[in-house]
């Protein structure tokens, strides 16, 4: 195998074991809003959210009108927050990129996350059926003229970006710049978002969307540009964690980041989608 080849391979396995660990996104089984006030939470019927395992009653959850939640477990639980035996305490969302306190018991664990200025809370079970009974990725070929080094035109001030989402929400993401790169013989342009320093994100559609490929779109991470140029590698393009299952809340590929191509390369549709 090429070099070419070996970096693309080492990605995919980097991607598949991130993808089946135990709290990947394949062990994702619940995301419910949360209300202001109080919301009771348990695998029985006549909660407020119930949850697709764990006790009949878990607790409740409070959430106060400036959006700080805190957690009230019942008192024959078995859950932790953050490994500590607690009965109430106050829980972190993941907004501004912290850790969500994570709720645990048995093989599930709960998080509260904010999205579209809402709190909601995400459930993962490391024994959902999503995840043992993952039927693997496949992919396009590898193709190396699918690596590709584009001009990097950069944005002063940053392009402003609106992503829906499969929720239905706008998100609004600044773009630092755009891809420019030829492909047999026309061009094409791709704008990314910056979720962390050191690398660029793109969420982008082709002509084989829907088709081979998950109609949504699929998402491709990069370095940095360099000297003007930006290396993008289409053969590690992977599907959106909504593939695999409905409870995430994946951002589509906006309009101007869907190309009148076919990008025969990266990860495929996924055959045991949901």
């Amino acid at each position: 195998m090429t070099s070419h080849g070996n970096h693309v391979a080492q990605a995919r396995a980097r991607r598949l074991e991130l993808l089946t660990a135990p709290g990947g996104w394949l062990s994702l089984i619940g995301f419910e809003w949360l209300q202001e006030g109080a919301n009771r939470l348990g695998s029985a019927s006549d909660n407020d959210i119930v949850l697709n395992a764990g006790p009949a009653h878990l607790g409740t959850i409070a959430v106060a009108a400036d959006g700080t939640a805190s957690i009230e477990l019942a008192p024959d639980s078995g859950a932790t927050v953050d490994s500590e035996a607690v009965q109430r305490t106050t829980l972190r969302d993941d907004a501004n990129g912290q850790v969500p306190s994570e709720v645990r018991f048995g093989s599930v664990r709960l998080y509260v996350i904010e999205r579209d200025g809402r709190k909601a809370v995400r459930v993962k079970d490391e024994q959902a059926p999503s995840r043992l009974g993952f039927l693997g990725l496949e992919y396009f070929p590898i193709d190396p003229s699918w690596r590709i080094v584009a001009d990097w035109v950069p944005f002063d001030p940053p392009y402003e970006l609106e992503l829906g989402t499969v929720l239905g929400t706008i998100e609004k993401e600044k773009v630092p710049g755009k891809a420019v790169f030829t492909r047999d013989g026309r061009t094409f342009e791709l704008y990314p978002i910056q979720e962390v320093p050191e690398a660029l994100f793109f969420v982008f559609g082709d002509l084989t969307s829907g088709k081979e490929t998950y109609g949504a779109g699929r998402f491709l991470d990069t370095g940095l540009p360099v000297d003007g140029k930006l290396v993008i590698d289409f053969n590690e393009a992977r599907n959106p964690p909504c593939s695999f299952t409905p409870y995430a809340t994946c951002q589509l590929a906006p309009p101007e980041n869907r190309l009148d191509v076919r990008v025969e390369a990266g990860e495929l549709k996924y055959r045991g989608g949901h």
